[in-house]
């Protein structure tokens, strides 16, 4: 591992920075920040000025001024892999052939083109229009690298961070990226975007332009190492086009973005089609070559999974990730398959696997006692599910952070110990005295001691088996509640958990809607249960806000979608996003983790620790597969493989 910054000193930028004309700044990576003028030349600049005259300042302002580091990428912690002259990533082939189409199925029917708000449903691949300032590396636990920035500026503190843009950065329609357009983008997220952003960049105290090729993003006091990469991530969208426009509104009116795709076409609901910009500007930056290599990428859009599923066979569009074991298992049996026209693997992943769960929405009265929620979880079935429907394909997920360090096992040690104590008067005793645990109704008499468990903490919550139904002693109502979901497939499961239920004396009504439906009711959270699955990153941080947080709890749109308002999971949510260091990192977060548990805030289910892909046998695919997992984006259609497949369409 190697370092690859220059360290400087700088007074207010405001006041010092020289701003170089746009076409001159373009030769090299020229900066033009306090008392130093400094260039970093990529290999495939052709000429740079040989001396440029630096500004001068006063010895007062040198010993006020901070001292920065100037680089191509920033770290959360330690080291970057990749140097200032690197090519490529080494999870790509750089030499991969450019062409062809690839085709995608959707489950999403999308009544808008703007990703960014909480009106309507936006269509798949938006994304793909969409550079930020900066692109994180896979092989690499939490690592940026410039795109539409070519350095990025911060201090030891990390209490601001200033973004030189690459001069060469253009919009779509060829208009050029500026730090106006950053500073809009960043602004117009805040004011009409969806509430989770006001949650995620809720430290960042002030966002400026310096110049036309300048940012500076200033944030809150805190030891928040993270927000450097979290304004980093930020998507870019031209102020030109959106001044006039309503940005809340839901839209087919195609936008103009940043990034290496542009709509091409869309069919209202059922399909959307990219194609890669001819003169996109970036195509050759080390964090872009070897990507992006399908001239076209559709998404057809398929309500049923099942229809879905058939119309891959037939070969209408091209790879898949297939998330049924049964089907996994029983339905790949087809000529195609059999005779290696089309590819099944199990890709598995360094990733944690967060938390695959059904959600209790603990802003209803019904679920507000830890007691019940504890006791439910005694209805889930794992271990007769996983043999009798997955398989034996998943591990149990007990974990928010499964599959990785992160996780809480065991009982508490060491650092996560210290940190647990300071909470103790707050936190149930068994959390320091009991492993993390869920039931098992394998062993002898197992389903009948859960049972008898889960009953007795029913009644210590003010429940009462009457004519094998349970009423509340107090309000005589029943317990009964809805669990909605939006995919056939998961009320086979739920089913199963229905019957365990009623065991208990508890209805459970199972109500299947459309995903349009579904995203409208969670966001407002607008359910009893529902199922839900929180991804989580090598390196947690900001995020878990939006997740986990008393602020989120009962903002619209955010990830809080069990209603958490815990001040002792606020605190520790403050101290994983203040962590300078890796292994305090973790151990943070296996405390949070181990909190998250005792909370019975979800009924875990499963995990599997990898993708199950089924592809066509047209692609090319680089041969090192990254920490992160493979990308489709890093893939490339075969010429020779697709004529002999009678795709050439493809």
């Amino acid at each position: 591992m190697i370092a690859h910054a220059v360290t400087r000193a700088v007074t207010d930028t405001k006041t010092i920075t020289r701003s170089l004309p746009r076409r001159l700044a373009g030769i090299g990576s020229g900066i033009a920040i306090g008392a130093f003028l400094t260039f970093s030349v990529p290999a495939q600049a052709e000429e740079m000025p040989k001396i440029i005259a630096a500004p001068t300042i006063s010895v007062d302002e040198e010993q006020l001024a901070p001292v920065t580091t100037v680089s191509h990428g920033i770290s959360l912690y330690g080291d970057m892999k990749y140097g200032p002259d690197f090519r490529n990533f080494d999870y790509v082939n750089p030499d991969a052939p450019k062409g062809g189409t690839l085709v995608q199925g959707s489950s999403v029917s999308f009544d808008t083109l703007n990703p960014y708000t909480l009106k309507g449903t936006a269509a798949s691949g938006l994304g793909l229009m969409y550079d930020s300032l900066m692109v994180g590396s896979a092989d690499e636990p939490s690592t940026h690298y410039g795109l539409i920035a070519r350095s990025i500026e911060y201090p030891a503190d990390r209490s601001f961070a200033i973004f030189h843009l690459d001069p060469r950065a253009r919009f779509q329609d060829g208009t050029d990226i500026t730090a106006d357009d950053v500073v809009f983008s960043f602004n117009i997220l805040i004011e009409k975007g969806s509430p989770v952003y006001r949650q995620y960049y809720a430290q960042v105290d002030k966002v400026e332009a310096l110049d036309d090729l300048t940012v500076r993003f200033d944030f809150k006091p805190g030891n928040n190492r993270e927000l450097p990469m979290i304004v980093a991530d930020l998507a870019i969208m031209p102020k030109h086009y959106w001044e006039g426009r309503d940005f809340s509104k839901t839209t087919f009116d195609i936008p103009v973005g940043s990034g290496a795709y542009k709509i091409q076409s869309i069919e209202a609901g059922r399909r959307i089609t990219y194609e890669r910009v001819k003169d996109y500007w970036a195509a050759d930056l080390p964090v872009n070559r070897g990507s992006n290599n399908f001239d076209t990428i559709r998404y057809d859009t398929y309500r049923d999974l099942d229809v879905e599923r058939q119309a891959f066979f037939a070969g209408e569009y091209l790879v898949r990730s297939e998330h049924s074991s049964r089907e996994w298992n029983t339905a790949y049996n087809t000529p195609a398959v059999q005779n290696g026209e089309i590819k099944k693997e199990f890709l598995p992943d360094n990733l944690p696997n967060g938390m695959q769960a059904y959600v209790f929405n603990t802003r209803k009265p019904l679920f507000s006692d830890r007691r019940v929620r504890e006791a439910l979880q005694y209805a889930f079935d794992f271990e007769w599910l996983n043999r009798a429907m997955f398989y034996g394909a998943y591990k149990r997920n007990v974990s928010y952070f499964a599959n990785s360090e992160l996780a809480a096992t065991g009982l508490p040690t060491g650092e996560e110990l210290g940190i647990l104590k300071g909470f103790k008067s707050k936190l149930p005793p068994e959390l320091f005295t009991e492993p993390p645990y869920l039931p098992n109704f394998d062993p002898p008499n197992g389903r009948r001691e859960a049972l008898r468990h889960s009953i007795k903490l029913l009644q210590e919550a003010g429940w009462e088996l009457r004519d094998q139904q349970l009423i509340n002693s107090k309000t005589g109502q029943p317990f009964r509640f809805e669990l909605i979901i939006r995919q056939p497939g998961l009320e086979k499961i739920a089913l199963v958990l229905k019957a365990r239920l009623r065991q208990l004396g508890v209805t459970l009504d199972i109500r299947l809607i459309d995903t349009g439906q579904w995203i409208n009711r969670i966001q407002a959270y607008d359910f009893d249960m529902t199922t839900f699955w929180w991804q989580q990153s090598l390196s947690p941080g900001n995020e878990q806000q939006i997740f986990w947080s008393s602020s989120a709890a009962n903002q619209p749109g955010t990830r809080n979608f069990a209603g958490i308002s815990d001040p002792v999971i606020d605190e520790l949510i403050g101290l994983v996003i203040d962590a300078d260091n890796r292994e305090t990192l973790v151990q943070r977060v296996r405390a949070l983790d181990r909190v998250l548990q005792w909370g019975f805030y979800v009924i875990p289910q499963y995990y599997l620790g990898g993708d199950r892909m089924a592809y066509w046998d047209v692609f090319g695919r680089p041969d090192t597969v990254p920490l992160k997992g493979t990308s489709v984006m890093t893939w490339w259609i075969d010429p020779e493989k697709s004529r002999k497949l009678n795709k050439g369409g493809y």
